[in-house]
């Protein structure tokens, strides 16, 4: 008894009784305003809260590490990486995309897939999702699109025609809308899913020799996956299913993990290869870029607090470590400054002070002190501007980017749609066995049924240019006119838009 903690203030004055509060009369009396305990309990409780992530915003997560396996320093300095055996502590987060907080963990949706290595220069973040793509491949249609998997503005419902509107006006997304649609796009559970950084990236050397990169990690517990059907009643039975199966998980000593693999790619072959290797709507062949193992992470630790150290966690793209940089991916160039931003919403601009947040097994020194909850001592009486001779400060040269060489004319340059936004879903569809194809269509149609018929129409024509089989399977289903799919599916996509502009009256006979 004598280790019996004593309920105190949040200044730390034992409170007499928390039960109760300070009134005029035992049956019948005023509340007085001099019950600072219980005011003080009442502010506290109104500030709880902080705004969720825009995107994003339902998630859980663990602790690790990340172990080299294969020594790949030759290609970058990042010191991590240096060293078979090498260990790394790793904060993982993993969430669905455009839920709220209290929305079901087994919604047909991406799911976030991000990393904090907590390196000895500094932490570096990967901040990926459990697809190799994405649905854009410009970070200025970003708003836009997380405004169609949003809420209605007038009735804030989930509206299938904003949905589907959009999707149809931007085919780059189809590779990514097969893949949310089959099985994949309900995971069962975070720990049977894969994980990948999507993007390209760069690794340098201390040479600055530079190779472009993408990051696969492979769970080791095989892909499990939820119908469309088990997921809407596993969501209504136990809409946490994810969370509660992560954290039950490692609670028994079942800890989750996953081979990191990556590709390589280098400048000369990025120049020349048969698509722009920086679109994150496409992958890269692994028979032309083969898989390479990099390391294991494992998951071995649940969080002590929920709110402070997963809801409090800022990942960022734009948390590089030397050895490691942005490729010229123009969704990730966005993303690189979106984050940061984000997190000073959220969190506030010292942020990177919040435990979670801090890079622990580095010596951080910067002269990006004072604002709000500044609490780590601010650096005391050291100058906070460079260059300066009152203190012995130095920056690094050698940890610079390689120089890149950029020849081009200054404008807002539109990536126009080729054929790869058709061949490469055409390519993934035709993977699949005869009954993950089945619920693929199944998946498709049961959304697709419920948008307005000229956007059924219009993006039915597009899965046809992905596979002739998929279109007249989607068309049956809906009981769409086939002969009209199949001429929508000739036309260009200006002319198939125009084609289909008016709900309802499309093709009326």
């Amino acid at each position: 008894m004598d280790n019996k903690k004593v309920l105190t203030t949040s200044l730390a004055k034992p409170i007499d009784n928390d039960q109760a509060s300070l009134t005029t009369g035992k049956k019948v009396g005023y509340t007085l305003m001099g019950d600072v305990d219980l005011f003080q309990k009442l502010a506290h409780f109104n500030r709880e809260r902080i705004p969720e992530r825009v995107v994003h915003a339902k998630g859980s997560g663990a602790f690790g590490y990340f172990e080299v396996t294969n020594d790949l320093s030759k290609y970058t300095m990042a010191k991590f990486l240096k060293g078979v055996g090498k260990k790394t502590p790793v904060l993982a987060r993993f969430s669905t995309v455009g839920g709220e907080k209290g929305s079901a963990d087994t919604a047909r949706d991406p799911r976030g897939f991000a990393l904090k290595f907590y390196t000895e220069d500094g932490n570096y973040d990967l901040v990926g999702n459990n697809t190799p793509v994405f649905f854009i491949r410009d970070a200025i249609k970003f708003p836009d699109f997380i405004h169609t998997q949003k809420r209605d503005p007038q009735n804030n419902l989930k509206d299938p025609n904003m949905f589907w509107d959009f999707l149809s006006l931007t085919p780059e997304s189809l590779l990514q809308v097969m893949r949310l649609f089959s099985n994949l796009g309900t995971p069962k559970g975070f720990r049977h899913m894969d994980g990948f950084g999507s993007h390209t990236f760069m690794w340098y050397n201390e040479k600055k020799d530079y190779h472009w990169i993408k990051y696969h990690f492979l769970t080791d517990q095989g892909i499990e996956n939820f119908t469309q059907d088990e997921a809407i009643l596993m969501a209504g039975k136990n809409p946490d299913y994810a969370t509660q199966d992560l954290f039950n998980a490692i609670e028994k000593g079942n800890y989750p993990s996953w081979s990191c693999y990556i590709q390589i790619m280098t400048p000369k072959q990025a120049s020349n290869y048969r698509f722009n290797p920086f679109d994150v709507t496409k992958t890269w062949d692994e028979t032309d870029f083969p898989l390479i193992p990099l390391g294991k992470l494992v998951l071995n630790r649940n969080p002590d607090n929920f709110f402070a150290e997963i809801e409090q966690a800022a990942f960022a793209p734009s948390h590089f470590v030397p050895g490691i940089g942005p490729s010229p991916d123009k969704l990730l160039q966005g993303r690189l400054i979106a984050y940061t931003d984000a997190h000073n919403h959220r969190l506030g601009p010292n942020s990177f002070q919040i435990p979670v947040n801090t890079p622990n097994y580095s010596n951080p020194y910067t002269n990006q002190r004072d604002g709000m909850m500044t609490v780590n001592g601010n650096f005391g009486s050291h100058p906070n501007y460079y260059p300066t001779t009152l203190a012995d400060v130095a920056v690094t040269p050698s940890v610079s980017l390689p120089p890149m060489p950029v020849d081009g004319i200054i404008a807002k340059h539109t990536i126009e749609s080729d054929e790869q936004d058709y061949i490469l879903p055409g390519e993934f569809f035709n993977t699949m066995d005869h009954h993950e194809k089945a619920h693929t269509i199944y998946n498709l149609t049961q959304s697709l049924m419920l948008a307005n018929p000229n956007l059924q129409y219009r993006q039915t024509a597009l899965f046809y240019k992905v596979d002739p089989i998929l279109g007249n399977s989607i068309a049956e289903v809906l009981g769409l006119d086939k002969m009209k799919v199949h001429e929508l599916a000739n036309l260009t996509q200006e002319e198939r838009v125009k084609a289909t502009l008016k709900p309802y009256t499309f093709y009326k006979e």
